[in-house]
């Protein structure tokens, strides 16, 4: 079950990577004085995908105790690092 949510979580956060990439890249290009207020979206807009993620997945999907909190852990590190990684990157 490991390996599944690991693959999971990095599908989830591959995802929300390129759709934050792109959208700065438009938005860089067509309204830079709006890279603010799309940053503080795109971080709201994250936030609320990977807490819904975490809630479905505690709530509907995990079999034990144990399950929920390493699904929870995993998710949580992976949005600190992604936290990170776009501020250096792009900041």
């Amino acid at each position: 079950m490991m390996v599944t949510q690991l693959l999971f979580a990095v599908f989830l956060f591959t995802l929300l990577g390129m759709a934050y990439v792109k959208g700065y890249d438009v938005v860089k290009r067509h309204s830079p004085q709006h890279l603010v207020h799309f940053y503080l979206i795109m971080a709201t807009v994250r936030m609320l995908i990977v807490a819904t993620a975490v809630a479905i997945y505690v709530l509907l999907i995990a079999k034990s105790r144990d399950d929920a909190i390493r699904f929870a852990l995993i998710i949580i590190i992976m949005y600190v690092v992604m936290m990170a990684v776009t501020l250096k990157l792009r900041h």
